[in-house]
């Protein structure tokens, strides 16, 4: 009954999790700009997304454009930072490193809101000009931690005798660290680059109160925006179909690659 009742929970979940998702998917192959309502199997929505013959093209282009430039960029350094980071609090003991781990997860806890308007009201003291730049280092506040949270597993793993031999054996600290550690922890760097990305092209809140007054758009503001107009854009549910199954793709292809290299070092 146990068993049964656990499988029941989970797959009650998913269905909650899943069934939005699905749901848009479905009703993006219909020409209603009504969601729910089914006017007939059509791909029209793709071929306007795709060719830009909808209203507003232009506009949510550029806020595509600038949704994945900032997840990348901010994913990007959030990865190197946070494996930076996770690699000093693994070497630590006692309080300080019970301290710091306390301190990285206090991002990861904090209201999104919380952070938008801590971080807006640093930049207007500090006089800092609000646009790209600031949304940037934003994300990067709040995709760090998530990387450190990944990046720590794998330091557990590994052994510590193969930094100290590879160091004994004559290489650098930074040569140690770029032919020993990374290729240890990139799973655990993916997985936190992963995780960085998608926070980045998620978030709304931190983007909306430090985005400055340019008219810079990304996704989730232009959504905003759009939403507060009377409803949503019909094209809109192809691109989410579309940015959901690209992030499926990827990490089907990057599990499927880790069993493969888990089972070929099983094997040796």
């Amino acid at each position: 009954m146990k068993k049964f009742l656990a499988q029941t929970y989970i797959w009650i979940l998913m269905v909650l999790l899943y069934a939005p998702l699905l749901f848009i998917a479905v009703f993006s192959f219909t020409e209603s700009k009504v969601l729910g309502n089914w006017t007939g199997f059509s791909t029209k929505l793709y071929a306007n997304l795709f060719t830009g013959r909808m209203q507003g093209s232009a506009s949510l282009i550029s806020a595509v454009e600038n949704t994945l430039l900032i997840a990348l960029v901010s994913a990007f350094v959030s990865m190197v930072l946070g494996t930076v980071a996770a690699i000093g609090i693994h070497n630590l003991t006692g309080r300080k490193k019970r301290a710091l781990t306390f301190v990285n997860n206090i991002p990861m806890i904090n209201p999104d809101v919380i952070t938008g308007v801590s971080l807006f009201l640093l930049f207007i003291f500090l006089h800092f000009s609000q646009g790209y730049l600031s949304v940037i280092l934003s994300h990067i506040s709040f995709g760090t931690p998530y990387v450190v949270l990944s990046v720590l597993p794998k330091l557990r793993q590994m052994n510590p005798n193969i930094y100290e031999a590879a160091l004994d054996l004559g290489a650098t600290p930074g040569q140690a660290l770029r032919k020993v550690l990374v290729p240890q922890l990139r799973p655990g760097m993916v997985s936190g680059f992963l995780l960085a990305f998608t926070m980045s092209l998620d978030d709304f809140a931190v983007t909306f109160f430090t985005r400055g007054t340019i008219g810079l758009e990304t996704l989730s503001t232009y959504i905003y925006a759009d939403a507060r107009k009377g409803g949503l854009t019909p094209e809109l549910r192809p691109l989410m179909t579309l940015i959901f199954l690209f992030i499926l793709v990827l990490l089907l292809v990057i599990n499927i690659r880790q069993a493969r290299i888990q089972k070929e070092k099983e094997n040796l």
